[in-house]
């Protein structure tokens, strides 16, 4: 396994960086470059205190214009824990993760903040979405980090909003407030491998947007991609058959070749956003 952040950068994206030797790394550089999804957990149980603790360094993440659009809902009772396992069936880990929580964009708060104040909510709707969107983003990415330096293992459930409707009715969200994503929370039980990304070429562009050699650099992923973390299965075989070569981009080609979440952008339109 890479042990140095030039190794884990190298294994992350198959290039090469040289480090600055007067630059001062941490071991929240060394979390980041191996991070990895987890979905088998300890039962051993998160203690209330820590929780706090990641709660109030998640929250401290920034706040568009410091309107603090977000709330988490900690789904703790058994009935909360049976409900998110019920409408996701297909994830075994989120009834096996000692915690589950829901991070939510809330645009209820401001708007109630209006309410005390006399004046009127008038921000662009689709302006206002993605500034709780974003906002909330960015505080599941800081709960994340928090999570993984204190030695816990997270998964991300953004599947939470297929069922936008069903889990806002369980969690009585009044308009405003929508589920972003859920989040599966413990103690690791084993370490997988880190999943690897597309080269920082692909990705990272200087004074304008440059798509040269793009399908290039894709096509070699697929190939390093298949080599380290091959699919265990293939996508949607009905439709497409099965493919003798079959990598990232094969996956993401088909998975993005339906309609998905309708139901999500029905909610957010009905209930607080009139985008």
């Amino acid at each position: 396994m890479p042990q140095t952040l030039s190794e884990l950068v190298s294994r992350r994206f198959g290039e090469q960086i040289e480090l600055d030797r007067e630059q001062p790394f941490s071991d929240t550089h060394l979390l980041q470059l191996q991070h990895r999804s987890c979905r088998r957990f300890l039962q051993t149980p998160v203690p209330e205190k820590t929780l706090r603790f990641l709660f109030a360094c998640s929250l401290s993440a920034p706040s568009k214009s410091d309107l603090q659009q977000v709330s988490i809902i900690h789904l703790e009772s058994k009935a909360s824990r049976d409900f998110i396992h019920s409408v996701l069936p297909s994830m075994p880990w989120i009834k096996t993760a000692p915690v589950f929580l829901l991070f939510c964009g809330d645009s209820h708060r401001i708007q109630t903040v209006c309410e005390m104040h006399n004046t009127t909510f008038a921000h662009d709707p689709l302006d206002a979405f993605f500034n709780t969107a974003t906002d909330t983003a960015m505080v599941l990415q800081n709960f994340i980090i928090a999570a993984e330096a204190a030695g816990l293992g997270c998964c991300p459930i953004s599947a939470v909003r297929e069922f936008t409707e069903q889990v806002a009715k369980f969690c009585q969200m009044p308009d405003g407030v929508y589920p972003l994503a859920g989040l599966c929370l413990g103690y690791p039980e084993g370490t997988r491998d880190i999943s690897v990304r597309l080269p920082m070429s692909a990705s990272l562009h200087k004074n304008k947007y440059n798509e040269k050699n793009l399908k290039a650099r894709i096509k070699d992923y697929d190939k390093r991609r298949e080599e380290i973390n091959p699919y265990e299965s293939q996508r949607q075989i009905d439709s497409y058959g099965t493919s003798e070569s079959y990598g990232w981009s094969s996956d993401k080609a088909r998975q993005t070749s339906h309609t998905e979440r309708l139901s999500f952008k029905n909610y957010i339109r009905k209930h607080g956003f009139r985008i």
